[in-house]
């Protein structure tokens, strides 16, 4: 017999951790390979860990809502035939050992000068802390009195990452003059430490219902309000006329239906014509780090989907503007439809530059997205209008009924000033007002 580590996978860039929230499989359990084993989330994404091999989990490393470090290992596996991780184990401790022995002493040393003046983070009977929120509180200095404090946004009260870091950057505005003491001056007079008002009891009227917020919308809620406050946002509007696309679609899609297998919506064709209007405003698909500006060289459209929930989540299609209408119209409808079956993948929202959202589809006329950090532009779709409007010929104007809809673009205006907003959102228009009719595809 062989024991195999199940690691934590790589998810993606950026992300660096996950959170364990629910064991799918349990000690003692036969699993075969690519059974899923365990659920995490990241601030990305829900996702399923499969198994590598076919075995017997033997031993389960961490607990629901730990979290976890890419490459950890998180579970043991028991695999039939030999292997030679048991036997090279010692070589490895060894090893290990010998690298680390001159510093001993000194960690040692540290340990105890630190446990000689305060007391040891840990989780009491009424809230639990994660391995990552006490090495933050380790890090910070910060107390078990203090800690005890700090409001927690996750499930039943818990203290998350983002909660930590939230109450950091206030922290140095605020007295705190709660300090563990050592034990020599348990004798003297206690010292006053000033306690936080505990949040805010929620109002509600009799038959009000409360409702939790869901895991991911707490994120989303974060987001926003973070992106709100690092980009200046302003936004550009304008009109295009669609009839040409409207007429092309509906004697297209239903042969294309039959050729592809797939339904042909006004999306991709969106979705074409901003890839190509970032190829002609490449300073749109840019990142802004800091003062740094990051030209990016691939253009990965990100594409806002709504969840059964009524949650967002922004699937990304990699190198938009290399695709056909065919590959395009393929990449929506996979994306959008695994987002409706929460089945992404986190790679499969990773490395967007630019994002585009429909809010037509609920019947909105145009809208101000909220830019997806750290890109620097976004573009809200507004419903497509059969109205009255002027036609200009050669001999002499007219009024017609038109399908038109609204382009609404949100931009930084930080590092986007108002022409290339606006060149790049009228580029947009140019595009889909002169699609070809006898297109074929």
């Amino acid at each position: 017999m062989a024991r195999f580590e199940l690691k934590l996978p790589k998810m993606g860039e950026s992300v660096a951790e996950a959170t364990i929230t629910s064991w799918l499989k349990e000690v003692g359990d036969t699993i075969e390979q690519d059974e899923a084993i365990l659920e995490i989330a990241t601030d990305k994404v829900d996702s399923e860990v499969p198994s590598e091999v076919d075995g017997v989990l033997v031993e389960i490393l961490f607990n629901v809502d730990d979290v976890v470090q890419v490459g950890q290992t998180i579970a043991v596996i028991e695999t039939e035939g030999q292997g030679n991780a048991t036997v090279e184990a010692p070589k490895a401790e060894e090893v290990v050992l010998e690298k680390t022995a001159p510093a001993v002493a000194a960690i040692a040393q540290t340990v105890v000068a630190a446990q000689e003046t305060a007391t040891p983070i840990s989780s009491n009977g009424e809230r639990f802390y994660s391995p990552l929120v006490k090495n933050m509180a380790k890090a910070e200095g910060i107390a078990q009195a203090e800690l005890d404090t700090i409001p927690g946004s996750g499930k039943e009260g818990r203290v998350t990452k983002a909660d930590m870091q939230s109450y950091l950057k206030t922290r140095g505005s605020q007295p705190v003059q709660a300090v563990a003491a050592p034990v020599a001056q348990t004798a003297q007079a206690p010292v006053k430490a000033e306690i936080k008002k505990p949040a805010a009891p929620i109002i509600a009227a009799e038959g009000d219902e409360i409702i939790e917020m869901t895991r991911m919308g707490k994120l989303i809620a974060h987001h926003m309000v973070e992106s709100v406050q690092t980009s200046a946002h302003v936004q550009s509007f304008i009109e295009a006329d669609v009839t040409n696309i409207w007429n092309w679609r509906k004697k297209m899609k239903d042969g294309f239906m039959k050729r592809e297998g797939e339904n042909l919506t006004f999306t991709p064709i969106f979705m074409e014509a901003v890839a190509k209007a970032l190829r002609d405003f490449p300073m749109m698909n840019i990142s802004l780090q800091g003062n740094t500006i990051v030209k990016k060289k691939n253009i990965n459209l990100g594409m806002a989907a709504a969840l059964g929930n009524g949650d967002l989540i922004v699937p990304v299609i990699k190198n938009a503007d290399q695709l056909n209408l065919v590959g395009m119209t393929k990449a929506v409808n996979d994306l959008a439809g695994r987002a409706r079956e929460n089945k992404l993948k986190p790679d499969d929202i990773q490395g967007g530059t630019y994002t585009v959202t429909n809010v037509g589809t609920f019947g909105s006329i145009m809208g101000t997205p909220i830019i997806s950090q750290p890109q620097v532009g976004i573009l809200a779709l507004g419903a497509i209008r059969k109205v009255p409007a002027v036609i200009e010929t050669p001999d002499g104007d007219f009024i017609g009924i038109r399908y038109r809809m609204f382009l609404s673009h949100s931009y930084d205006h930080r590092v986007v000033n108002g022409a290339l907003g606006g060149q790049f959102v009228k580029a947009v228009k140019d595009y889909l007002e002169a699609w070809d009719t006898n297109r074929e595809i």
